[in-house]
């Protein structure tokens, strides 16, 4: 018999047993996709072995329906990556495999470029014709004069022209449809498009120590806010273009992807290509088509761009790699860090992991000399660091969470035509509404939370589970009418600031305000007219922008993790005070950050005022290793939730007594709990955790190999359900 052991988007931990399909006279090779019945479904899976024996007889084995591709979508090493994440990550291999490719591969599009929709102006069509109405159409049927060989769909869409234009001329019989394979990306002989910015001698340093790494050899590129850390990223790539290499550049967050595409497509002359959740299934597929082909020199991405191919893979960047964003918390959480780390060696090219902030982890790999280590002390050009201010506001009076020394500072900057970034990291108007009356705060009614107060639109919603519900009228507990916001977010701020500055324009940074497609590139860009304005936002405003104009930062609840019950809480909290402490005095213009505290004498505040991040993550590891904590020891976390209290820690419990009584917890490995989740009730299910924890990393693997079969046996696993953390970096 010949046997196709396929990988299926399942949840069961195994490799599927089919025949080939009829009349298969060659056999394909591992790794491509194979369309296959399932049940009453067909599924689309990968091919990961051939055999000639299968644990089923051969009369209960189907024929798979359709190989869909000549050469697997994902080259060999990518491929063995993904298998290998799905092993360290314990997550089903099938899934992993689904998640590694674009949407449209999933669903059976072929790899091959596909004929697109584009539309062109009829022959002797005019902007007359249209008179002096419908301006919009008049501006589309413009743009396609331009464009004799017409436009695609999808670009139309990008230009900001939706289907309503559209509709309307072809109505007219000004435009018509046709369909064309999609325009290969303009090629040019030269590189540059405009000349690299001279470095200084820590830059210069810098970036020998990255065209020294040949091969595989990690870098950390350590620089403090404002460094010019882009700017040695930059001149990094164009050494690998020169030599026919291409690059994937990570960023945390969307939002930042626009921005870092227009600077690397300022720079370079080559085709840049973006790839991130905001676009279409159709955008992602070419994107991906052309990074995989060698058409697409750089590619810049959020997490899922660490499995796009490259044909010449030159050179992996990830950018603000301490960001949590990197960690994926949902279904196979891998961390796009770390695997940057394994494509990598696999492929043998440069690494280069950059931040102001980095994690203790990357830290300690650098100071152990796993990693080279580049530091950027000093700002780029003339530019200063900001200088810290703690300000004591114990027994002062606040209006809206703002202190009177802060309003007056923040008049003066605007005085001088300078720009202002308050920052507050909670969205809302408030974090809390309480009855005045009884006390009573209005809880979620599917998490142990409170409702978050917004007013644009009016109404309570639960940041937690997304629940969101009106706002009541009386209180439940008592019947009063008498509510009071408690605390302030982003819309409560934004207000106060409004009205103490009526004739400054105030923008509003946060996912609420941003959710409208080029709703942030427009604040962006009216931030960088350098007109007086005051920014308030979340830590969205943190990450990688550049404001030329903005001399002061306020940092409203600068406590805000000084407390918290995680053990990475001090590590967040510092990076996120000093990431948004970066934005002021970035150009000529000084800066200053004037943080809102009510413990001014709080040691880590201290020491991050007067000493800076080295000082703090030195004493930060320090602490970790005398406690048994990452980096120095290996965590996974196993979470269980059920719909009545108690089920998920008793079936936590039970499969404690089974690998104790099956003798399968290796001596190295030790385990906390079974114990409550710091939430335990979210989204109408309890919640309880297991924390294994191991020096050996190798004995930690071995448990949780043993550990999923198990889970998957015990009798009360079908009221539960539980999921592995391996490596987690949040707790709850």
């Amino acid at each position: 018999m010949t046997i196709y052991r396929i990988a299926l988007p399942t949840p069961l931990r195994r490799l599927f047993d089919y025949l080939p399909p009829s009349g298969a006279s060659v056999h394909p090779v591992p790794g491509v996709r194979i369309r296959v019945p399932f049940g009453r479904r067909q599924l689309i899976g990968v091919l990961l072995e051939i055999s000639d024996a299968s644990d089923l007889p051969e009369e209960r084995l189907k024929p798979a329906l359709e190989v869909l591709d000549t050469e697997p979508p994902l080259p060999h090493h990518l491929l063995e990556l993904a298998c290998w994440a799905a092993d360290y990550y314990q997550h089903p291999v099938g899934d992993v495999l689904q998640q590694v490719l674009p949407v449209a591969l999933r669903k059976g599009a072929t790899t091959e470029a596909a004929p697109q929709t584009h539309w062109r102006v009829r022959e002797g069509a005019s902007p007359e014709a249209l008179g002096g109405r419908a301006p919009r159409q008049r501006q589309l049927l413009e743009l396609l004069l331009t464009r004799p060989a017409g436009l695609a769909a999808e670009e139309l869409r990008e230009a900001g022209f939706g289907s309503a234009q559209l509709n309307g001329l072809l109505d007219k019989e000004l435009i018509e449809p046709f369909e064309a394979l999609p325009a290969a990306p303009d090629s040019s002989p030269e590189i540059l498009k405009e000349q690299p910015l001279p470095l200084n001698d820590e830059q210069q340093q810098a970036l020998e120590e990255i065209r020294a790494a040949r091969g595989f050899n990690p870098v950390l590129l350590q620089g403090i806010t404002g460094s010019g850390k882009t700017e040695v990223y930059l001149q990094a790539i164009g050494r690998v273009l020169e030599t026919g290499g291409q690059a994937l550049v990570l960023v945390p967050e969307i939002g930042l992807t626009p921005q870092t595409v227009s600077r690397f497509r300022a720079r370079f002359a080559v085709p840049v290509q973006a790839l991130h959740s905001n676009m279409t299934d159709l955008q992602r597929l070419e994107a991906w088509r052309q990074a995989r082909e060698g058409q697409a020199r750089i590619v810049i991405g959020t997490r899922s761009a660490l499995f796009t191919p490259m044909r010449s893979p030159g050179i992996i960047i990830v950018d603000e790699e301490h960001d949590t964003s990197f960690k994926q918390q949902e279904g196979f959480r891998y961390s796009a860090r770390d695997l940057a780390v394994m494509r990598a060696r696999a492929e043998q090219i440069p690494l280069v992991l950059g931040s102001a902030t980095p994690s203790l982890e990357t830290l300690q790999n650098a100071l152990g000399g796993r990693y080279r280590h580049a530091r950027l002390t000093t700002r780029a050009g003339n530019a200063r660091p900001p200088r810290f201010e703690l300000q004591d506001i114990r027994q002062q009076p606040l209006d809206e969470g703002l202190s009177q020394a802060v309003v007056t500072r923040i008049r003066s900057e605007l005085a001088h035509r300078n720009q202002v970034l308050v920052f507050i990291n909670r969205r809302g108007f408030s974090p809390a509404l309480m009855c005045h009356q009884c006390g009573d705060v209005i809880g979620c009614d599917r998490c142990d939370a409170r409702m978050t107060l917004h007013r644009s639109p009016p109404h309570l919603h639960c940041h937690h589970c997304d629940h969101q519900r009106p706002i009541p009228r009386r209180c439940p507990a008592c019947g009063s009418d008498d509510f009071k916001p408690q605390g302030a977010g982003t819309e409560r701020t934004e207000g106060a600031l409004q009205r103490l500055f009526p004739d400054t324009e105030v923008l509003r940074v946060d996912r609420d305000s941003t959710q409208r497609r080029h709703a942030m590139q427009e604040i962006m860009e009216r931030v960088n007219a350098g007109d007086p304005c005051i920014l308030v936002g979340t830590q969205m405003l943190a990450k990688g922008h550049h404001f030329p104009a903005v001399t002061l930062v306020v940092i409203l609840d600068a406590d805000a993790g000084l407390f918290s019950a995680d053990f990475r809480g001090m590590e967040r909290t510092a990076q996120l005070i000093l990431q948004v402490a970066g934005r002021a005095g970035r150009a000529e213009r000084p800066g200053t950050v004037l943080m809102q505290t009510h413990h001014a004498d709080h040691p880590t505040l201290m020491q991050l005022v007067d000493e800076g991040y080295e000082a703090f993550a030195a004493r930060e590891l320090t602490l970790r290793r005398e406690s048994a904590l990452p980096p120095f020891i290996h965590h996974a976390l196993l979470r269980t939730e059920a719909s009545r209290p108690g089920r998920a820690e008793a079936f936590l419990s039970a499969l404690c007594e089974q690998l104790v009584a099956n003798r399968l917890i290796p001596p190295a490995v030790h385990w906390l709990g079974p114990f409550p989740a710091p939430m335990e009730k979210r989204a109408g299910h309890y919640r309880a955790q297991l924390l294994w924890q191991s020096y050996d990393r190798r004995a930690l693997q071995q448990l949780l190999a043993d550990l999923c079969p198990l889970l998957e046996q015990l009798p009360q696993s079908r009221q539960v359900r539980w999921s592995l953390d391996v490596d987690p970096v949040d707790n709850f």
